[in-house]
């Protein structure tokens, strides 16, 4: 399994999104991984485990549920963080369902990038 690092995995059906939320973080220094639903996003962490997901819960194939359910189940994938992104879903009721925190679409982006630098600060640091 390949330790964490500095790269973000944005996980979103809409390309525009993936595009959008993936140009902000790299312009401030993150790497990108992109995935468009929760099964591709599973094996893209396995390939390259990120320091923090940034997940949409309504997509298809495996949507965001399944994902963090899954993503929990893993040892190796368990302690990444993971920030919540939804049009759907009532912020704070998905807090209380998934423990993580949690973004309204659309999203504010200058809280979307606080979020992912305090999640990336206290994600663990691979041993030299």
């Amino acid at each position: 399994m390949p330790s964490p690092d500095r790269s973000i995995l944005v996980v979103d059906d809409d390309p525009l999104i993936r595009e959008l939320i993936g140009r902000l973080l790299s312009a401030h220094g993150f790497s990108i991984v992109r995935a468009g639903n929760g099964e591709e996003a599973l094996e893209r962490m396995r390939e390259r485990k990120p320091c923090v997901v940034v997940l949409d819960l309504q997509m298809p194939v495996v949507d965001g549920w399944e994902f963090r359910r899954r993503q929990l189940a893993d040892p190796d994938l368990a302690d990444v963080p993971v920030i919540c992104i939804t049009g759907y879903y009532d912020p704070t009721d998905v807090f209380r369902q998934t423990g993580v925190q949690c973004l309204s679409k659309p999203i504010a982006l200058s809280g979307l990038l606080q979020a992912v630098q305090r999640a990336c600060r206290s994600s663990p640091v691979p041993a030299i």
